[in-house]
């Protein structure tokens, strides 16, 4: 994975509109400004945008990725106003209760197992302090899944956990599956190519299963724009209706 977000740093910003809006709807959850002294943990970072927005909220920041390539990036952005540290979400070296709040937006996905990544921001963040974050549930992109399925019967697009799961693991951490909100958050494209950029540019074409090698050709693509075309709104634009989990949880 870090492989992949390390090839996406030098364009993910141009096509990360959806992170960005996803970001700030969790954002928007944390004070407008902190206490003096507050220290914030930004877990998957990427290239340091949602880093910079708790700056200016007054945070001390811990600006923590898999990818150097995104580190660099966020280091350019941020300068040294942050700190930064190459890091597995899955096994943080950070010491325990150091920091007031915990950032993380569309990063835990990547995981194998979603309760390990909340147990260490349960672990690094003191009592009392705010763990947000932000995943994909399973039902993302189904238009583009349905797409390739009048196409191919190869996967193209990732699978991820569902809700029972997401609150499964929650469960495993010793929290509520209230303190959880699934919200669909649909972005819109003139094509199907423009998505599949998008995805491509932020270092999420991954796919978990193994898949075969090979380009898909320019009839493949024009079969996929045909089917994605049954989807086009009234609007004339194609929706990529994303399935989000919120989580804003006070640590106890």
């Amino acid at each position: 994975m870090a492989e992949a977000f390390g090839r996406a740093a030098d364009h993910y910003d141009q096509a990360a509109a959806f992170q960005r809006r996803v970001g700030h709807h969790l954002l928007e959850q944390l004070p407008a400004v902190c206490r003096a002294g507050s220290k914030a943990l930004d877990l998957g970072c990427g290239t340091g945008y949602f880093t910079e927005q708790l700056l200016a909220r007054g945070y001390q920041v811990c600006a923590a990725d898999l990818s150097v390539q995104m580190l660099a990036k966020a280091e350019q952005r941020c300068g040294a106003r942050a700190r930064y540290l190459e890091a597995d979400a899955e096994a943080l070296p950070l010491a325990d209760n150091q920091f007031d709040v915990a950032f993380s937006s569309l990063a835990l996905q990547w995981c194998d197992d979603l309760a390990t990544p909340l147990k260490e921001l349960k672990r690094v963040v003191r009592p009392g302090g705010v763990i947000a974050f932000t995943t994909l549930v399973d039902g993302s992109l189904y238009e583009l899944a349905k797409a390739w399925e009048e196409v191919d019967a190869r996967q193209h697009v990732n699978q991820f956990l569902s809700q029972k799961d997401i609150n499964l693991a929650l469960a495993q951490v010793g929290w509520a599956a209230d303190l959880l909100d699934f919200l669909p958050i649909t972005m819109h494209y003139q094509t199907a190519v423009e998505l599949m950029k998008d995805l491509k540019g932020i270092g999420a074409t991954h796919l978990h299963q193994a898949r075969k090698s090979g380009l898909a050709g320019r009839q493949t693509i024009r079969a996929v724009e045909r089917a994605y075309d049954a989807f086009r709104d009234s609007s004339g634009q194609l929706p990529a209706t994303y399935q989000v989990c919120f989580g804003v949880i006070t640590n106890d």
